[in-house]
C-alpha cells in the first residue's frame, strides 16, 4: 500500500505542517499506542526528543495520544536516538519515540517509532500503525487512562551504556578529542561519557537554543570542527548530527573521514580478533567500491542495501552480521547497541588508537576509494525520473560504466531531492556523467 506519512526513517517533515503538527503527532500516539497494547500488563511508552523548539509542542501531543489509549508514558527529555532504544528495552516499554528530523534544520522534525525489543519497527507494523491513524482508535475510560511523568536519571543510563563499549583495559587519558554534538540531542551526554573515560574534551555544538541544531556545525557541516580540530593540536574530532545516531570523523590533519573508512576499519579489526559475525560487512548502494574490494581483499563480503539504516539494520539481523552502516556515518554494531550510535562507533576508533598508536589519519586511512561524485537536484511537483529524456540520459550514462563502475539514481526518502550518484576509476568520466544527469533532471523539473 501507498504511505502517507512514513518514509524511510519514520515520519519526517515541516513542523506544523499539514503532514506533521500537533494534531498529527496525538493520532500517531493513540495508533501505535493502540497497535502495541498487547497483553494485560501496564503498557508504557518511553519517549525522547532532540533540542529542536517543536519538540515540546510534539512532545505534549504525543503524551496526549498516548495516555488517552491507556498508556503510561516516561518522557527522557533531549536524549540521542540510540539512547530511546536502549531505555525503551531496558525498561521494559512496549514502544520507544524520538522526536527528531536527524541532520534536517530547526524547521523539519520527525517521528521515529521503536519496538520493544529497541529495533525500528518494520514496514508491516508502520503499514498497520498508518492504517489505524485513519479511523478514530477506541478511548480509555476512568482509571485506564495512562500517566505521565519525566525521569531525571534518562542522561546517566546512556552514559554508562555507552562506556561499557570501550574494553575495560583501555583509557582515553593523553587523548585531546574535539567533539561538535551539532547543537542537538548529544550535546550534554556525549562529551561528559568521553571525558569520563579519560580525554581531554573540547565541546562545540553544545548550546542548542531550539534553532540551531545542525546549524553551522555536526556532521554535515564540519568547518567548524576543521578548524577546531587544527587549531587546538587535537587528536581528532568527532561529529555528530542532530540525534546522534551519525558519525563523521576528522583527523589531526582536519580531513574527513566518512563512514566507508570507519566501516572498514571496525569490520577488519574485529575480524582479526574473531569478533565479526556473517563474514562481512552490511552497506548500502551508495558505499564506495573502494570499500568493496578492500573487504574482499580480506576475505569478507560487503553486502549492500538500499539507502537507510532501517534496511542496513534488516539485512544485519537476518544474515547475522553484527557490523553495519552507511558512508553518510550511521554505524550500527549490533553488539553494543540496536541502532546507529555515534558515539559507540567513535568510542571503537578510539579504542582502536589506542591500541595501534597510530595517528587518526594514518588508521583510517584504510583503503584508497574510487572517485565518487553525488549531487543533489530539488524539485517540486512531478517526478522528474519519470521523463523519458531523463531515462535516456541515464541508461547512456549505465552503458558508459559498464563494468568500470557503478551508477545510482535515486529521489532522497526523506527530502524532496533526487540524488545522482557515479563512481569508477576515471575521475573525469564520472564528472562528466553525474553533471549530464543532473542537468536532464533540472531541464526536466
Amino acid at each position: 500500500m501507498g504511505r502517507t506519512y512514513f518514509g524511510t526513517d519514520g515520519i519526517r517533515g515541516r513542523a506544523n505542517s499539514k503532514k506533521l503538527n500537533a494534531a498529527i503527532a496525538m493520532k500517531v500516539g493513540q495508533a501505535a499506542g493502540r497497535h502495541f497494547l498487547r497483553g494485560d500488563h501496564k503498557h508504557r511508552v518511553v519517549i525522547g526528543k532532540d533540542t529542536r523548539l517543536s519538540g515540546y509542542m510534539m512532545e505534549n501531543a504525543l503524551v496526549a495520544g498516548f495516555t488517552s489509549v491507556g498508556m503510561d508514558v516516561i518522557m527522557t527529555g533531549p536524549l540521542p536516538t540510540p539512547a530511546v532504544a536502549l531505555l525503551t528495552r531496558e525498561m521494559r516499554a512496549d514502544i520507544g519515540v524520538m522526536i527528531s528530523a536527524s541532520h534536517n534544520a530547526y524547521p523539519d522534525n520527525g517521528i521515529k517509532l521503536f519496538g520493544p525489543d529497541g529495533f525500528k519497527l518494520s514496514d508491516e507494523d508502520e503499514e498497520a500503525i498508518e492504517a489505524a491513524m485513519e479511523v478514530e482508535q477506541p478511548l480509555a475510560e476512568g482509571d485506564a487512562i495512562g500517566r505521565a511523568r519525566r525521569i531525571d536519571d534518562a542522561r546517566g543510563r546512556y552514559i554508562h551504556a555507552v562506556k561499557r563499549a570501550l574494553p575495560v583495559d583501555l583509557r582515553l587519558d593523553g587523548m585531546k578529542i574535539v567533539v561538535d554534538c551539532a547543537n542537538g540531542a548529544a550535546y550534554n551526554v556525549t562529551p561528559t561519557a568521553i571525558w569520563e573515560l579519560g580525554a581531554k574534551v573540547i565541546a562545540i555544538g553544545v548550546e542548542p537554543n531550539g534553532k540551531n541544531i545542525n546549524d553551522g556545525v555536526g556532521s554535515t557541516a564540519l568547518g567548524a570542527i576543521k578548524a577546531r580540530v587544527v587549531a587546538e593540536g587535537a587528536d581528532i574530532g568527532i561529529a555528530l548530527d542532530g540525534d546522534a545516531d551519525r558519525l563523521i570523523v576528522i583527523d589531526e590533519k582536519g580531513q574527513e573521514v566518512d563512514g566507508d573508512q570507519i566501516m572498514a576499519l571496525i569490520g577488519s579489526r574485529w575480524a582479526a580478533r574473531g569478533l565479526l559475525r556473517g563474514g562481512g560487512v552490511v552497506s548500502t548502494i551508495m558505499s564506495n567500491l573502494g570499500l568493496e574490494r578492500f573487504l574482499q581483499g580480506q576475505g569478507l563480503d560487503l553486502v549492500r542495501t538500499q539507502v537507510g539504516d532501517r534496511y542496513v539494520l534488516e539485512a544485519m539481523k537476518a544474515g547475522g552480521y553484527n557490523v553495519g552502516g552507511e558512508q553518510s556515518g550511521h554505524m550500527i554494531l549490533l553488539d553494543h547497541a540496536t541502532t546507529g550510535d555515534g558515539t559507540v562507533a567513535a568510542l571503537q576508533v578510539l579504542a582502536a588508537m589506542v591500541r595501534t598508536g597510530k595517528p587518526a589519519s594514518e588508521l583510517l586511512h584504510v583503503f584508497d576509494p574510487v572517485p565518487q561524485v553525488l549531487k543533489n537536484v530539488r524539485y517540486e511537483d512531478a517526478d522528474p525520473l519519470e521523463a523519458q529524456n531523463v531515462q535516456d540520459v541515464i541508461a547512456a550514462a549505465q552503458a558508459e560504466l559498464t563494468g568500470n563502475g557503478r551508477l545510482v539514481i535515486r529521489k532522497s526518502g526523506t527530502e524532496p531531492l533526487v540524488r545522482v550518484m557515479a563512481e569508477g576509476d576515471d575521475e573525469v568520466q564520472v564528472n562528466r556523467l553525474v553533471d549530464d544527469i543532473c542537468e536532464a533532471v533540472t531541464k526536466a523539473i
